[in-house]
């Protein structure tokens, strides 16, 4: 074996013992989430910062109501020029001086103005942003008194209950993987050894490495493991 060869060799740190296959990979959550704004307005209240675990249903961050305020008010106030408009023209209507098609335009106008005072009034709900699910905080990507509009990332939030670890294993070994199938796993920083199984194998090969992607789901007791650490599976064959 050549240099190059002994040094790919070292950094796949795929090898093959008898009836065992050792790989390398990294832990994961499998429940990570991008949550972003659903109005336009200025964080009011920053309640969390990077590092922080959160219960489902705690309050993250809140944002000014002013913007909101102001484009429901805005369709209430274009919501009482039509009913007005509609009033008159069902009084000339019945006299005849207006046409049934400018009518029903009216009453038309009217009912999609009111489904839009609705939504409006509905944003206050998204108002308060609150956590989905218990987790860590990894990434917070605004800060009280910052701008944000609708679909702006703000806080990146990993479940630490659904850990997984990721490794990639070659074409040729891929007859010794199936769903379900036990392996051992270690987690060397925090001197876990625990035992796992096979959770699922992604049907599509890297095209550099033609090496696929598999997760396992393991044990982790009363240990604190965080996405990012270094481990290592150990699957029979």
């Amino acid at each position: 074996m050549n240099l190059k060869l002994a040094i790919i060799f070292l950094i796949t740190s795929i090898y093959s013992f008898g009836a065992e296959l050792s790989l390398s990979g990294t832990v994961i959550s499998d429940n990570q989430k991008m949550l972003a704004s659903r109005n336009m307005g200025y964080v009011k209240k920053m309640l969390v910062s990077e590092g922080d675990f959160v219960k489902q249903g705690q309050l993250l961050y809140s944002i000014d109501p002013t913007e909101n305020s102001a484009a429901e008010q805005m369709n209430r106030n274009q919501l009482n020029n039509i009913l007005t408009n509609l009033a008159r023209h069902e009084r000339l209507y019945a006299k005849g001086m207006v046409s049934r098609y400018d009518l029903e335009n009216l009453r038309l106008a009217a009912k999609n103005q009111k489904e839009m005072l609705g939504i409006s009034q509905g944003q206050d709900s998204y108002l308060n942003v609150r956590a989905p699910n218990d987790g860590i905080v990894i990434a917070k990507k605004i800060n009280e008194g910052e701008m944000i509009a609708p679909g702006m990332p703000t806080i990146i939030l990993t479940d630490l209950s659904k850990l997984r670890i990721v490794v990639e294993v070659s074409e040729s070994s891929l007859r010794h993987i199936r769903i379900g199938k036990a392996v051992k796993v270690e987690i060397p920083s925090v001197g876990l050894k625990t035992t796992g199984s096979i959770s699922s194998i992604i049907p599509s090969s890297n095209p550099m490495t033609h090496k696929f992607t598999i997760k396992i789901k393991f044990n982790k007791g009363d240990v604190q493991i965080y996405p990012g650490m270094y481990a290592k599976v150990i699957i029979p064959v």
